[in-house]
């Protein structure tokens, strides 16, 4: 068998991994190598100057260690019964592609998963090997995020997590009944242990040792979750709940929605539930009003008819449309908990608000320039020189939000 060039490894490699959606750096911590003790350098926002072929920014090298994997998930196109090309990168080419990237400036940092090659612990130690090996003996100072496996050796995770800015275990699906239909070799219990481990290293490594200096860092950057969405026949206000108890339990950085999508030999196996990018979509706007808006599940919730989101408008306006009684909200008077609740609102707006009027009464054109989406938030607010009237109860009002109906080709 002829041997597979580095170039045709990173090209399998590199789009087996577009299926790991947790990938995202913000929260790392800042490092430079402006003292000349090292090279890489990451913001504290995991900003980087990558471009893909199609002309996306992308921020780190993204590519698996490997896409052979002796697990036969339902759901995985990479699952060992699947029939795909495979590749494998050994630790010295990913560490020699990982510091040839940056020094083009074409990342800023790693984001490493894997399929299990031999076993979860052999796997983990190759990338926990690979993370050591940048951080250690080349000084790499750039975001490194590795996507753990939990059902290593717990030693290893937690080596992981010394090198490592972040670390991802996935949920897999909404549901343990999910799991063990769609995962059967995977235990939900195993992931819970492994994830509620890295919250306890984390927090123990933030407390001073009784001599009063501090441990190592550990994950600085925290760690997340990704959840396969579309491949069950669970709703997205199940989806919503699970996400609402991981970031409780585990005190997550983000949970991430990733689309299921049918792929070879899956499709008869796993429906395909709804449009799958518009409902990830509506979930990713789900979690934000649950993370940053006050928010809870059954409010969201509330807003359905069948438990799932609505696909036309957003979670916030569906809320909104939902409970008119409550508005319209008066944005010289009303406190910040109400004025998160009005659609075309974000938080950086309603802390504008909250800070001009303590000095002058708001106006129309005054929540324009604070960044304010007024065609969505007109209806559910009145100002000084605005109030919407009957607009907020008229019969047709989600119609003036909600796309038009199109009409669809045969060709």
């Amino acid at each position: 068998m002829a041997t597979m060039t580095l170039d045709k490894k990173l090209a399998i490699l590199s789009d087996a991994a577009k299926y790991d959606a947790s990938c995202a750096s913000s929260g790392g911590q800042k490092r430079d190598s402006r003292d000349g003790k090292g090279i890489g350098s990451v913001t504290g926002s995991g900003i980087c100057h990558a471009y893909a072929p199609d002309g996306r920014c992308i921020s780190l090298l993204k590519i698996l260690m490997t896409n052979f994997c002796i697990y036969d998930c339902a759901y995985c196109v990479n699952r060992v019964s699947s029939n795909v090309q495979r590749a494998r990168f050994t630790p010295e080419e990913v560490i020699h592609l990982t510091l040839e990237f940056y020094r083009r400036n074409y990342i800023e940092g790693l984001f490493l998963s894997s399929g299990i090659i031999r076993s979860p612990d052999d796997t983990m130690a190759d990338m926990v090997r690979i993370a050591k090996s940048l951080r250690q003996e080349h000084r790499f100072r750039g975001y490194i995020h590795l996507k753990t496996i939990p059902d290593a050796d717990p030693k290893l995770i937690e080596e992981a997590g010394l090198f490592a800015d972040r670390l991802s275990i996935n949920v897999e699906l909404p549901t343990d009944r999910a799991v063990k239909d769609y995962a059967p070799e995977k235990s939900p219990d195993q992931i819970r242990r492994a994830m509620a481990d890295v919250r306890l290293l984390k927090e123990a490594r933030q407390d001073k040792s009784f001599t009063g200096k501090r441990p190592a860092k550990f994950a600085p950057a925290g760690q997340s979750t990704q959840m396969i969405v579309g491949a069950d026949g669970a709703t997205d206000t199940t989806i919503l709940q699970s996400s609402s108890r991981l970031y409780s339990s585990y005190k997550l950085r983000r949970v991430y929605y990733s689309a299921f999508s049918p792929i070879p030999d899956a499709s008869a196996v796993l429906p395909l539930i709804q449009p799958p990018l518009v409902r990830e979509h509506r979930l990713y706007q789900a979690d934000w009003l649950l993370r940053f808006y006050g928010f809870d599940v059954d409010e969201i919730a509330s807003a359905t008819s069948d438990g799932n989101l609505d696909l036309a408008v957003d979670p916030k306006l569906a809320w909104a449309l939902a409970n008119r009684h409550l508005f319209p909200i008066d944005v010289n008077r009303a406190d910040r908990e109400l004025l998160l609740r009005v659609p075309g609102f974000g938080t950086k707006t309603v802390d504008r608000v909250l800070k001009t009027r303590r000095h002058r009464t708001l106006r129309y054109d005054d929540l324009r320039r604070m960044g304010a989406n007024l065609r969505s938030a007109k209806p559910f607010m009145h100002a000084l020189d605005w109030t919407p009237r009957g607009l907020t109860d008229t019969a047709d009002l989600r119609a003036r939000f909600a796309p038009p109906p199109e009409q669809l080709s045969l060709f």
